[in-house]
């Protein structure tokens, strides 16, 4: 928003450190349990903040919702409310993803299986950093609104006696605005409906719930299932080594030439003798003779 004092970016800021406390508590827990740490957890951290920013979404919108409907209602109150409408999605969506990489740990792969872990670990503490910590911020930035103080430096807007005697540059960055007047008049007008929601209100939600467009979505959602199913069918167990490697590398001309010209031979298959032999006596050589010939 372009208001002084309801803008939310100190807001937003504390929604993405609540994700990265979570990353930090749940690394340090694992790390503390002993579990090994691998290269693909590196890769954590991005799946927790999206979930993370999601969830502040949604707990944002239901404040804001919330104190549209109660208007001048106590804190109490409208966090309740916030929570009544914002709790059960944040709570289901966690509940799945956090089930989905619980799985992932029953795998044998030692790599996967510390991923999971870890990334299982941080959407519970994510969720927790949620429920606690942002909603306190909520509320701090809500007493910072209700106080009219700029969303920079706190400070209250059109309350400096001397504002007139200032730079119209501090009245913008530490009142609010170049006019007393105006800064005033902006923080006695009610909080509007913000634009998105309007859009999907009046728009997005009317076109879709026409018939023909709801016949339209069927179709297309059998088209897709149809499609998905089909996909499955057609899923091969295994790995190709060349998507191991990166499109450049030497890897790549290795196993094309491999699989050209020595592909009818099939695997390599190696014998390992772990017992000490005398290689001297001409009976363990013909032995050892026998043996590969046998296994050719």
């Amino acid at each position: 928003r372009l208001s002084c004092i309801r803008n939310n970016v100190w807001l937003a800021c504390c929604g993405v450190v609540s994700a990265g406390l979570a990353v930090l508590s749940s690394f340090g827990l694992m790390l503390f349990c002993g579990v090994p740490f691998v290269v693909t957890v590196a890769n954590a951290p991005f799946l927790i903040l999206g979930v993370g920013v999601d969830d502040m979404f949604i707990m944002i919108a239901s404040w804001e919702q919330s104190s549209r409907k109660k208007g001048k209602s106590d804190v109490k109150s409208l966090l309740a409310e916030t929570y009544s409408e914002a709790a059960l999605s944040v709570t289901i969506t966690t509940l799945t993803d956090v089930l989905a990489f619980f799985i992932g740990t029953w795998t044998a792969f030692p790599s996967v299986r510390s991923f999971c872990l870890y990334t299982g670990t941080a959407f519970v503490f994510c969720y927790i950093y949620t429920m606690t910590f942002f909603g306190a911020i909520i509320v701090l930035n809500h007493k910072r609104e209700q106080g009219n103080r700029h969303w920079l430096t706190c400070m209250p807007v059109g309350a400096d006696k001397d504002q007139g005697e200032k730079s119209c540059l501090y009245n913008a960055c530490c009142i609010g605005s170049c006019s007393r007047e105006s800064s005033q008049l902006e923080a006695k007008q009610p909080e509007s409906e913000h634009p998105m929601s309007i859009f999907f209100k009046k728009y997005y939600g009317p076109f879709f719930t026409s018939k023909w467009i709801k016949l339209l979505v069927v179709l297309l959602y059998g088209a897709y299932l149809g499609g998905s199913i089909y996909g499955c069918t057609q899923i091969r167990e295994g790995i190709d080594l060349r998507n191991l490697a990166s499109d450049d590398s030497y890897v790549i001309p290795y196993y094309d030439d491999d699989d050209k010209y020595f592909s009818a031979y099939g695997p390599r298959v190696m014998v390992v003798i772990t017992e000490s032999v005398d290689y001297g006596n001409e009976t363990v050589r013909l032995a050892i003779e026998n043996c590969t010939q046998n296994l050719e």
